[in-house]
């Protein structure tokens, strides 16, 4: 036999042959789609439903105060915290805002958010 028809054959047997000196990525999703996941519906709502893709500030409500005078609630962007600012408020107890959600997060989970969050406006 000739060296290409063995070469041929062994990676047709043993794919894994020609990517022998590539890493290979066994999770069943990245850490990108897994925090993608996470984003959207965390426990419920998900955290797009107020900070949309995270890089700016989003107006979430318009309402008129005791006073009459407008005013509106608004998410901030997310993407520019520091990794313990962003944990630090996704771990706040209930009465610590009124208005962002408990979660009961992961650190993990959390992390994967981070990433994806930090992440989204890169790709």
């Amino acid at each position: 036999m000739k060296y290409n028809t063995v070469v041929f054959i062994i990676s047709f047997l043993f794919p894994s042959f020609l990517y022998a000196n590539e890493p290979i990525d066994a999770s069943f999703i990245t850490k990108f789609e897994y925090g993608a996941m996470l984003y959207r519906n965390p426990r419920g709502i998900g955290c797009n439903k107020c900070h949309g893709k995270g890089d700016k500030t989003v107006t979430i409500a318009m309402y008129k105060d005791k006073k009459g005078i407008t005013q509106s609630l608004k998410a901030p962007p997310i993407s520019k915290l520091s990794y313990v600012s962003f944990m630090a408020k996704l771990k706040a107890k209930k009465n610590r805002s009124l208005v962002m959600p408990t979660y009961f997060l992961t650190d993990d989970e959390i992390k994967s958010i981070y990433h994806y969050v930090t992440n989204l406006n890169k790709k």
